[in-house]
């Protein structure tokens, strides 16, 4: 009876986890059949970026399918030569004396030293090193598991199967130009899931959004209908401490329900849609309004009256902008609200903000941030303003029934620009764009928009 129950154990633990848990190896082994994978030839994963969110889902892979090493193999790529500063090392050390699984985990290792030595001065870490023992850099305190991690891109991604996009949309492009010469004589077309939120502007032939996905399917050719975007309303650190919450898969049918089955977990549950480019789009413009909200937020003490004044109108505008990109807005209302309260809440783009406003960040250091990475949003700033200033989109001004561009009727979009992009003007000048002069109601700009024929397919690059 002993021996049964010794045989029971073992066969439902492998290193330490319950063994096809939720049945993790049949969803492993039916996208293999899908990707027509066999025996002895693994699934390839890597996740191109070490971000916040590219760790965290590398790593939430590795913890659900690691186990299989024979039938699957998750990396990540980062740039090598990234060294991380003195501060930081002293707070990682703090960090890890502070988790006894970690510690124990880094002495088994003969890792731990290491850290010890960088902590005094002695020895100088760099991100790379740190990512292979679990720690990202732009999220010290939440300790990963150990990943694989490759600083050769083309090491990395010449035979991938999966490619997961962590990179920021500003750096997308670059980079998968770069892929593009290493999959020249590849035969199969691996599948790519964006997690990038960003955008670009472009004015030819027609004003323009250019996103992450449409990038990666400029740089590589590899067709549309294999890559997919995957985002939600969502904070990194929570999701890999476990905190419920759930995300959108969007692209084309034939992988966006399989990839969704694969990835979902009891506490992360994935759901599909079909509309790959709104989705990203509108994952783009929260972050854009985000930063307004950290200003408004330091700028009045964390006044709850102010902040709720500036949802309203940041909101109205976010809807207004909705109707000019989308056929059918109010099917995004639900995900892109919620999408923006979680941002509001912790986002690194209300922190840059707040940081701005208090005077502890300023724009001269750029929109990449020590512990914190690259802030989207201010991009994102510039590339709406740009399309929306546009005269050839242009609608009707409710006060003397003339045409103005569409950023006329968006106060705020208009005033973090001038404070982000062209910065004439300080981050005070936010609370100046909520005490609209013009008395308007932030309802009356949802009326605008809800009873004319807003929608602009041209700017998604449709015809």
């Amino acid at each position: 009876m002993v021996g049964s129950v010794d045989t029971l154990h073992r066969s439902l633990y492998s290193n330490g986890s319950i063994h096809n848990f939720n049945g993790l190896e049949e969803k492993l082994d039916e996208l293999r059949l899908l990707l027509s994978k066999t025996d002895g030839d693994p699934l390839r994963i890597v996740s191109v970026g070490a971000g916040a969110w590219g760790s965290v889902f590398a790593a939430l892979l590795q913890d659900s399918y690691g186990q299989f090493r024979e039938k699957v193999q998750i990396r990540i790529w980062r740039r090598p030569g990234k060294t991380v500063d003195r501060a930081t090392a002293e707070h990682l050390f703090e960090v890890i004396n502070s988790r006894e699984d970690v510690l124990r985990r880094l002495i088994r290792r003969c890792a731990y030293l290491k850290y010890v030595e960088a902590r005094l001065g002695d020895r100088t870490l760099f991100a790379d090193e740190i990512l292979k023992d679990g720690f990202c850099l732009n999220m010290i305190d939440t300790p990963l598991c150990p990943l694989k991690v490759v600083t050769n891109l083309q090491e990395a991604v010449w035979d991938a199967d999966i490619v997961v996009n962590g990179l920021p949309s500003t750096e997308t492009r670059e980079v998968f130009e770069e892929i593009s010469n290493y999959w020249k004589e590849r035969i199969t077309v691996p599948i790519i899931i964006s997690l990038s939120k960003g955008i670009e502007a472009a004015l030819e032939p027609v004003p323009h959004i250019i996103t992450p996905t449409q990038m990666i399917n400029r740089a590589t050719g590899v067709p549309i209908d294999n890559i997919l975007y995957l985002g939600g309303p969502n904070i990194a650190s929570e999701i890999y401490n476990k905190e419920y919450a759930n995300a959108r898969i969007c692209g084309a049918e034939k992988w966006r329900k399989p990839l969704a089955k694969f990835l979902r977990q009891p506490h992360f549950i994935v759901w599909d849609n079909s509309d790959l480019v709104t989705h990203e789009v509108m994952g783009g413009l929260k972050n854009v309004y985000a930063i307004g909200a950290g200003m408004v937020a330091a700028l009045t003490n964390e006044s709850a009256t102010s902040k709720s004044v500036y949802f309203a109108h940041c909101t109205s505008e976010m809807i207004f902008i909705t109707h000019l990109l989308a056929e059918e807005p109010e099917k995004l209302a639900g995900p892109l609200l919620a999408d923006t309260y979680v941002t509001l809440l912790k986002g690194r783009n209300a922190w840059y903000g707040q940081m701005l406003a208090k005077g502890e960040l300023s724009r001269d250091m750029g929109d990449s941030i020590s512990g914190k990475g690259m802030i989207q949003g201010v991009s994102a700033v510039g590339a709406f303003y740009e399309l929306l200033s546009q005269s050839s989109l242009s609608v009707l001004h409710p006060e003397g029934n003339k045409p103005v561009a569409p950023v006329e009727l968006c106060p705020i979009l208009k005033t973090l620009y001038k404070i982000l992009i062209t910065r004439e003007k300080s981050s005070q000048a936010i609370l100046q764009a909520l005490r609209d002069e013009t008395l308007n109601d932030p309802r009356d700009r949802i009326e605008i928009a809800q009873s004319h024929a807003f929608y602009r397919p041209s700017l998604l690059g449709q015809p």
